[in-house]
C-alpha cells in the first residue's frame, strides 16, 4: 500500500448520478469541505426509452472536479486519492481507439429490452439467471442493454468481436477517460457494478461464460473486475492521483452509512429509492422478490454480499409533476404543497412508469393514480407522490424481513429526500420504527471517498469510518397502528390495479 504524502489532506469523491454529475471533496473526518454539481440532459427517443450523452457526462465530470476545488481553495495536488460512485447499470459502449461512444448511454429505466427478457424467460423461467447472478430476468440490468446494442447498431457486434469496441458502466467510462481515455485508460469496474450486469457469478466474481454465450456477448469487450477499494490503484489522472474506489451508487451508500455489520441496513432516497442489507459474507439467495448482490470488496478481502431492494421511481415522480404536468417549479416546493393537506384524501399513486421492480419484477405494470373524487387537488396529488415512496419501502422492508429473518429497529436514510420531512415523518408512521438520517446525508459520495481513502491508507480501517457516522435527525413513528395497517391495505390494493397493464 502507498503512504501518502502529508500535505495530500483530501479525497475527491465523483459521483455520476442518472440526473447530474458532482464532485464532492472530503476531509478526513468525513465532512465535505467544497462541492459542485452538474444536471445533464435526460434523452426520451420514445416512450419507454431513456438515454443520456456519455461525452455530455465526461465533459461535466471534468468541470465539476475542478469547480469543487476551486471552490475551497485546493489543487489537485492537495489529493491523496479519487473515488467514483456511479448511476449502476446504464449501459455504454464505445470505440477504444477513438473514445467516441457507438450510441448514447441507455439508462436503467429503460424498458427497450422487454423482448430479449421475454425470450429468455422461456427458457427456464424469470429466474433463468439467478442461481448464479443473484438476479431475476428483467430489463433493469446491463447484459440484456449490450445485446440490444449490439442487435441494432451498424457496425457493433463486429467491432465486438475484433476488440475495438469496448463496454462499460458508468463508472468503466469514467476511469477508462480520467486515466487516459484512448491513450492508455484503464478498462476496468468492481464487484459492484460487475454484479448488476446479469453477467457476473456471484461466487466466482467473474464473468459467466455461458451467459455471455447465451447472450452473444463477446467477452473482450468486458471490463476487468476489481475490488472496490484497490490498493492497487485502478490508474492514475490528474497527473499523479489514483483513482482506487469504485463502487456502484447505492453500495456506496452502505458503505458511507457504514453499515458493515451483518443486518444492518440503510435506504436511498434519490431517483429510485434503494435499500441494502448487509448480509456479511454469505449470498443469500432472496425468497421474497429481493436482489442478491455485492456490497464491496475491500482489497485482498472476502467480498460482503447484501440483499437489495430496488425501487424504480421515487425523486423521479417528483420530477414529472414538475417537468411533465407543471406542478411547481422546484421540487423542493413539493413539500409546501402537500403539507397543505392533512392526508391524501384517499388517492394512491403508483408510480409504475418502468413497470414495478422490487418485490414484484413485473415489466407489464404502468403508473395509476386512483381513488380520485371531486375533493381531490394538486395538494393532495403531491403528498401522494411523497407517500408512494413510504409505501414502496415499506413493500421492500417486509420482503427484506422475511429474506433475512432479521426485524429492523431503525432504518439509516441519506439521499437528496432526506431533507424532506413530511416524507420522513410518513415513513417512520408507515414503518413503523424510527428513520435515521445522518449528520452527512449525501453519503453515495462519502461512501465512494471511503473506498479511495482506504486504498492509500488515508484511513486505517472500517472502525476509522464508524467513528465518523453521528446521527443527524431521527423521525420517531406517531401514527397508530390500525390507521397504518388501513392505509397500507389501500396501497396494496392500488398497486393490484397497476398489474399487467401492457397486455403486448
Amino acid at each position: 500500500m502507498a503512504t501518502i504524502p502529508a500535505k495530500k489532506q483530501y479525497i475527491a469523491a465523483i459521483d455520476q448520478g442518472t440526473t447530474s454529475t458532482r464532485c464532492i471533496i472530503f476531509g478526513h473526518d468525513g465532512r465535505a469541505v467544497g462541492a459542485h454539481q452538474l444536471e445533464h440532459r435526460q434523452i426520451y427517443p420514445q416512450a419507454g426509452w431513456v438515454e443520456h450523452d456519455a461525452l455530455e457526462i465526461s465533459a461535466k465530470t471534468q468541470t465539476v472536479t475542478r469547480e469543487a476545488l476551486e471552490k475551497c481553495g485546493l489543487t489537485t495536488g492537495d489529493l491523496a486519492a479519487v473515488g467514483i460512485t456511479n448511476q449502476r447499470e446504464t449501459t455504454l459502449v464505445w470505440d477504444r481507439e477513438t473514445g467516441k461512444p457507438y450510441y448514447n448511454a441507455i439508462v436503467w429505466q429503460d424498458t427497450r429490452t422487454d423482448p430479449i427478457i421475454a425470450e429468455l424467460g422461456q427458457e427456464g423461467g424469470q429466474d433463468r439467471f439467478r442461481g448464479r447472478t443473484g438476479l431475476p430476468l428483467a430489463n433493469y440490468f446491463s447484459g440484456p442493454k449490450i445485446k440490444w446494442l449490439l442487435d441494432n447498431v451498424s457496425g457493433l457486434r463486429a467491432a465486438a468481436e475484433r476488440g475495438t469496441a469496448l463496454f462499460g458502466n458508468m463508472d468503466t467510462w469514467l476511469i477508462w477517460n480520467l486515466t487516459g481515455g484512448p491513450n492508455g485508460g484503464a478498462h476496468v469496474t468492481d464487484v459492484t457494478n460487475a454484479s448488476r450486469t446479469l453477467l457476473m457469478d456471484l461466487h466466482t466474481l467473474d464473468w459467466d461464460p455461458e451467459i455471455l454465450r447465451i447472450l452473444g456477448i463477446p467477452r473482450q469487450m468486458l471490463p476487468t473486475i476489481r475490488p472496490s477499494s484497490d490498493p492497487e490503484f485502478y490508474g492514475y489522472t490528474f497527473g499523479k492521483v489514483p483513482i482506487c474506489g469504485d463502487l456502484g451508487d447505492q453500495q456506496a451508500a452502505l458503505v458511507g452509512q457504514t453499515c458493515f455489520g451483518i443486518g444492518e441496513a440503510k435506504n436511498t432516497y434519490g431517483t429510485g429509492c434503494f435499500m441494502l442489507l448487509n448480509t456479511g459474507e454469505m449470498a443469500v439467495p432472496s425468497q421474497h422478490g429481493l436482489l442478491t448482490t455485492v456490497a464491496y470488496r475491500m482489497g485482498r478481502a472476502a467480498p460482503v454480499y447484501a440483499l437489495e431492494g430496488s425501487i424504480a421511481i421515487a425523486g423521479a415522480l417528483v420530477q414529472w409533476l414538475r417537468d411533465n404536468l407543471g406542478f411547481f417549479d422546484f421540487a423542493r416546493h413539493i413539500e409546501d404543497y402537500a403539507a397543505r393537506v392533512p392526508d391524501s384524501g384517499g388517492i394512491y399513486l403508483v408510480p409504475a412508469f418502468s413497470g414495478l421492480f422490487a418485490p414484484y419484477w413485473q415489466a407489464d405494470a404502468r403508473g395509476v393514480l386512483v381513488g380520485l373524487t371531486r375533493f381531490i387537488n394538486k395538494d393532495h396529488i403531491c403528498r401522494a407522490a411523497l407517500e408512494a415512496t413510504a409505501y414502496q419501502t415499506r413493500e421492500v422492508l417486509d420482503a427484506m424481513e422475511q429474506d433475512s429473518g432479521v426485524q429492523l429497529t431503525a432504518l439509516k436514510a441519506d439521499g437528496g429526500m432526506v431533507y424532506n420531512n413530511l416524507l420522513m415523518q410518513f415513513q417512520a408512521d408507515i414503518l413503523g420504527v424510527p428513520v435515521v438520517r445522518p449528520v452527512v446525508a449525501e453519503t453515495t459520495a462519502l461512501g465512494a471517498a471511503y473506498a479511495a481513502g482506504l486504498a492509500v491508507g488515508y484511513w486505517d480501517s472500517l472502525d476509522d469510518l464508524r467513528r465518523n457516522w453521528q446521527i443527524g435527525h431521527t423521525w420517531q413513528p406517531a401514527m397508530p397502528a390500525d390507521q397504518r395497517a388501513r392505509l397500507y391495505r389501500g396501497w396494496r390494493r392500488a398497486v393490484e390495479r397497476a398489474m399487467h397493464w401492457i397486455e403486448d
